[in-house]
């Protein structure tokens, strides 16, 4: 697993998500970007086999409108955490799954982008919130579950 400091994960959720995290609360998350990473890619896979390519190509991504505007603001945030590099390590790649260069690129920015929803959800959840508890990543796994 990449490192990525405590200091700069608990100012990254400070800011997207007024909340204030653990190093206990980074382990979810690694699990929660690895994971969502994971479903984006299966679907994307079966994206590309149905436009008879074995290749998965950027538009292949089933990237929905709030989740392309959660990049944005991504990139907008990564100017001062610099997470790129760190998510670019974490993400998983299936070794049967062929991306384009183009594809492998956005993946850091995608998970960035799941970051920022996945902080603005507890927010929106509970907006009194402020500590993470396990039952708020359960609910968050399962809501994006649902929805990846």
């Amino acid at each position: 697993m990449p490192v990525m400091s405590v200091a700069t994960f608990q100012r990254f959720f400070r800011t997207a998500g007024g909340l204030n995290v653990d190093k206990d609360d980074l382990k979810r998350y690694n699990d929660f970007v690895q994971s969502r990473i994971l479903d984006l890619l299966i679907a994307a896979r079966a994206i590309a086999k149905a436009n008879g390519r074995d290749i998965v190509q950027p538009a292949d991504l089933p990237i929905t409108a709030g989740l392309q505007e959660r990049v944005g603001e991504f990139q907008a945030l990564d100017e001062e955490f610099e997470l790129s590099g760190v998510l670019d390590q974490l993400i998983g790649r299936p070794p049967d799954l062929d991306l384009s260069e183009e594809t492998d690129a956005r993946l850091p920015l995608v998970a960035g982008g799941l970051s920022v929803a996945l902080a603005r959800l507890f927010n929106e959840a509970e907006p009194e919130l402020k500590n993470l508890q396990t039952r708020h990543w359960e609910k968050a796994f399962a809501i994006f579950e649902l929805l990846l």
